[in-house]
């Protein structure tokens, strides 16, 4: 039996359901995901989504694995700047940061705060962290460095494999949000 997990926005009107186990967790230091981060949760009714070390994590799953199963009417894109090809989406509803998405890539990163607390996957790794601008030391029990992130990029590829290199379309029928 394949393990499936729910997943809803703050206020419940929209509800995510993912199969079987994430391709990886990941705490990502990049500049895009800290700024991204401060702005989401800048927008009204927003809430933490950093790390208390500015990292902002994300459990990764393949696209085919996950899927809106009510209010997808909801879902809004925020980009960075208009060119960004990266997106991430939100429930307008509540502005709830859902995942990031990018161009061609095969896989959703979710925000692991859509996770009741406690029920979070374990951190696998944390990556960029040469864009890092807390200098407080970090736990060092989790991997990162050059061997962890050519670890995740082959579970990437594992699963694009697996996926027979489809690239499925996410639609976003709610336009766009800015912040």
């Amino acid at each position: 039996m394949t393990e499936v997990t729910r997943l809803a926005c703050r206020c419940g009107k929209v509800h995510l359901e993912l199969q079987a186990e994430p391709i990886i967790t990941a705490e990502c230091h990049c500049k895009s995901c800290r700024e991204a981060s401060r702005r989401l949760e800048a927008l009204p009714g927003g809430s933490r989504i950093a790390e208390d070390n500015d990292g902002t994590r994300f459990v990764l799953y393949r696209k085919d694995r996950a899927q809106v199963t009510q209010g997808a009417e909801q879902l809004r894109e925020f980009r960075l700047t208009p060119a960004s090809t990266t997106r991430r989406i939100v429930a307008g509803c509540c502005n709830t940061p859902l995942f990031l998405e990018f161009k061609g890539g095969h896989w959703l990163s979710l925000y692991a705060n859509l996770w009741p607390e406690g029920t979070q996957p374990p951190l696998d790794l944390r990556t960029v962290l040469g864009d890092r601008s807390d200098s407080r030391p970090l736990d060092d029990r989790v991997p990162s460095g050059a061997w962890p992130t050519t670890k995740f990029y082959a579970r990437l590829l594992g699963a694009w494999i697996a996926m027979g290199f489809k690239v499925p379309d996410i639609a976003v029928p709610g336009g766009r949000i800015d912040g």
